[in-house]
């Protein structure tokens, strides 16, 4: 399964151990494939994503803040927003 990660808000101590906690549990146990979208809200909206994998997470533990950025864009008080935050009308979604 593909699965994308967002931290939006405000920062908080963490998040960088749950982006790499998730990505661990999902590629050692489920087999899954992730994308991280930077600066919260902002990236699914302006398409900003990158891949998070085993090395990407590696040594992220000490590292103040969150590896995604974040950022308070909130899609809801744009006009096109949620539009543009949803998939293309012709993605597919699979299951497993």
């Amino acid at each position: 399964m593909k699965v994308g990660l967002l931290t939006g808000g405000g920062d908080c101590p963490g998040l960088n151990a749950v982006i790499r906690a998730v990505v661990r549990k999902g590629c050692f146990h489920y087999e899954d494939e992730f994308v991280g979208f930077l600066e919260g809200w902002r990236g699914l909206v302006e398409d900003k994503s990158m891949p998070l994998d085993l090395a990407s997470v590696g040594g992220i533990l000490p590292r103040g803040g969150t590896i995604l950025r974040t950022s308070r864009t909130n899609p809801a008080k744009k006009a096109d927003g949620w539009t543009s935050a949803s998939p293309p009308s012709n993605s597919t979604t699979s299951k497993p």
